[in-house]
């Protein structure tokens, strides 16, 4: 059983937690879930959905996902080139071939409209925001919800890749550079977008998520998130803070995350 009260050695979002970041979003999708619904009313719905992506194991842009496999020897082409009277070595055959990945995110559905997606909550991978099929049919989703009329709520807690958020098509948002950031974009108010800047050093927001236009906003708590996955999953066990994070910290935050792990006595 897990103990609730075990905290990571950082007051917002642990940057060594990106390494495991599959994991984590699950947990993310899941406590978001749970929190946001007992702050709908009786005819919306939270549901947590999924959509496979590709990746190519070849990229060089490729940070998580299955990796390349030594699979066997051919002991068929040997056997046709010996007959031939060739000396032949053992080759390894090396597999390089696609898999799919699992992104999860949020729906919120109106019950009296049949099921009418209102909004969309997003935790960001890391496949999101480099080249390939991760980040086109995310930026599918981006254009189908403005498309649509549907909130977007983006969270990008994941430092790899170039951040495209739908906040950043507004030129003056890329301005405002972070750590962490989070978008939402309200369908009642189409030409409006909002941006949060989350810096390393603080303590991740509470966001408020659109839903109808008549409906008061929820709200959802990202550092009790984080806290709660912390938690759940034991990485306090299981995480080396003897070594950089993956990818690493730069500049003033790697010099700030050493100060802070020195005095937790990680």
């Amino acid at each position: 059983m897990y103990n609730p009260v075990v905290r990571s050695p950082f007051p917002g979002m642990d940057p060594y937690l990106e390494a495991h970041w599959l994991d984590v979003q699950t947990s993310l999708v899941t406590y978001a879930r749970d929190r946001l619904q007992s702050q709908l009313g009786d005819d919306l719905v939270a549901r947590a959905e999924e959509r496979l992506v590709v990746e190519d194991p070849m990229g060089e842009a490729r940070t998580i996902g299955p990796d390349v496999r030594v699979v066997e020897i051919q002991p068929k082409s040997r056997a046709v080139l010996a007959e031939a009277g060739v000396a032949v070595a053992d080759a390894l055959t090396f597999s390089t071939e696609s898999e799919p990945q699992v992104q999860r995110y949020i729906e919120i559905v109106d019950l009296t409209s049949g099921g009418r997606v209102i909004t969309v909550i997003e935790f960001l991978s890391p496949s999101n925001k480099l080249p390939g099929d991760g980040r086109e049919k995310y930026q599918r989703k981006q254009r189908e919800c403005r498309a649509a009329g549907v909130n977007l709520v983006e969270i990008d807690l994941t430092r790899a890749g170039r951040r495209e958020l739908l906040v950043h098509r507004w030129a003056g948002a890329r301005l405002y550079d972070s750590t962490y950031q989070v978008s939402i974009w309200r369908a009642a108010w189409p030409s409006r977008c909002d941006l949060y800047a989350i810096k390393l050093d603080h303590r991740l927001p509470a966001i408020p998520i659109p839903l109808r236009r008549e409906d008061p906003e929820a709200v959802l708590d990202l550092q009790a998130l984080i806290d709660s996955a912390y938690a759940a999953s034991r990485y306090d066990r299981t995480t080396d803070y003897g070594r950089p994070p993956s990818p690493p910290l730069e500049g003033d935050d790697a010099a700030w995350a050493e100060r802070m792990l020195k005095g937790r006595g990680s």
